[in-house]
């Protein structure tokens, strides 16, 4: 197991959500576990599908599964199983704090600058008393 993969905890989690190993027609899928940890490299690193490591299957593979199951509606259904069980367990706080007014602790990045007023000198065009 790479850093990053996921642990025997989480899979057992997520394996009983997925669908199953082996379609109705064709050949077997490859490891669930092999191409969901290919997919999460992915996505932790931003690299592009071709620059996928080899220890994760091919990436034609990797990333047909991925599209596949965004197709299918995988990733909103697991997204919302594995919610409503950290919820049940009390695991997630929904509570979302008020920050309207909290704009001297939060980094000037997030908060809107007034606008300026335009120049007049840029506005105007030569000679200004026209």
């Amino acid at each position: 197991m790479n850093q990053g993969d996921l642990s025997n905890q989480q899979w057992e989690k997520l394996k009983p959500l997925l669908p199953p190993l082996k379609p109705r027609t064709g050949k077997p899928n490859h490891d669930h576990r092999q191409v969901v940890n290919g997919i999460l490299w992915i996505l932790r690193t931003g690299a592009p599908w071709r620059d996928l490591p080899e220890r994760y299957g091919k990436w034609q593979s990797v990333a047909t599964r991925f599209y596949r199951w965004q197709k299918a509606q995988i990733w909103p259904s697991l997204l919302e199983s594995l919610q409503g069980s950290a919820d049940q367990q009390g695991k997630i706080d929904w509570e979302v704090p008020d920050r309207r007014w909290q704009c001297d602790s939060c980094p000037s990045t997030c908060c809107r600058r007034k606008k300026r007023r335009p120049s007049l000198r840029k506005t105007r065009s030569f000679p200004w008393w026209f």
